[in-house]
């Protein structure tokens, strides 16, 4: 599918409830309508310096583009939902990390990612070499 990759607040303009423009076309991608879905799940809320909805956000947004759509996501696609709403979170929190912005993307993201992680169904805890990996030794997944 082709989309928007960085469907964050600051890039969209309203009319009252309804969505009136889209700016940063630069970041049209095509991506699987569940990736392209999932990242927006995980940043849509940004309206300054990008930071990580909460899950129960992101858990909505899904429903709703659900909803919206007419067709659930295959258990697959909702995998695959959580996981890009991590990896756009990761991307945000190393580009603010490198130019010096405020920390709150990498703070949101290090207190959810277990939670998006469990429910894509990975199991980096249990790797070598993970950010993620629990500090007690033991998988928290």
């Amino acid at each position: 599918m082709l989309g928007h990759a960085d469907f964050e607040e600051q890039n969209l303009r309203w009319r009252g409830r309804q969505m009136w423009t889209v700016h940063d076309w630069d970041s049209l991608a095509w991506q699987p309508e569940a990736a392209l879905v999932g990242a927006a799940s995980g940043s849509f809320a940004s309206a300054g310096p990008p930071t990580l909805a909460p899950i129960e956000s992101s858990e909505a947004f899904l429903m709703a583009y659900q909803d919206f759509r007419g067709r659930l996501f295959t258990p697959m696609e909702l995998e695959i939902a959580w996981a890009a709403s991590v990896c756009m979170a990761a991307y945000n929190a190393r580009e603010m990390a490198l130019c010096g912005g405020p920390p709150a993307g990498g703070d949101a993201l290090r207190a959810q990612a277990a939670e998006r992680l469990r429910r894509a169904k990975m199991r980096c805890s249990s790797q070598p070499g993970c950010p993620y990996r629990s500090t007690s030794g033991a998988s928290s997944t």
